[in-house]
């Protein structure tokens, strides 16, 4: 099916009357929750309305399709740290076991985290970690990582300087 080209910032109003309730089954289908797809259907035109770029959209359910795809990538990232973050919970002592609001707080720092780190080598961001939340020396990481103390100096730059831009 061709649609006449949209230009994003006069019609975004009408690319969501149009093609939200596809959008949303689209999401449904792969989801099994009507309820997940809803939100992840609204997150979509959400990062539509933030695009700086707004280009002419020729075939707006393929775009559509593709900024979904990343939100729903992002959902199941989402949902893997949180999982992980819940069993690291469940196996610390009660004694020690963070109250719901630090909770709350950990999980809400460590998707800020995940997303600020998102597109770094994974050995960067293995460095950052251990040294920001595991508190280990250079000396330590380079050990755990193989690698040498001065490849954990540039890794522990190069994260720093992307949170350093982040704000």
């Amino acid at each position: 099916m061709s649609i006449a080209p949209y230009a994003l910032n006069e019609t975004v109003e009408g690319l969501y009357y149009a093609h939200h309730n596809w959008l949303t089954g689209w999401l449904r289908r792969r989801l099994g929750c009507p309820h997940s797809a809803a939100d992840l259907a609204q997150d979509t035109f959400v990062k539509v309305l933030l695009a700086r770029d707004t280009p002419e959209i020729i075939e707006p359910r393929a775009f559509l399709t593709t900024i979904a795809k990343r939100v729903l990538f992002n959902h199941y990232r989402r949902q893997d740290l949180e999982r992980a973050y819940y069993q690291t919970l469940a196996e610390m002592p009660e004694c020690v076991a963070p109250s719901e609001e630090e909770r709350a707080i950990i999980l809400e720092t460590l998707l800020e985290l995940d997303q600020l780190l998102d597109g770094l080598p994974v050995a960067v961001k293995q460095a950052f970690l251990l040294s920001q939340v595991d508190g280990l020396s250079h000396g330590e990481i380079a050990a755990q990582l193989g690698i040498s103390i001065a490849t954990v100096k540039r890794h522990l730059n190069k994260a720093l300087l992307r949170c350093y831009f982040a704000l």
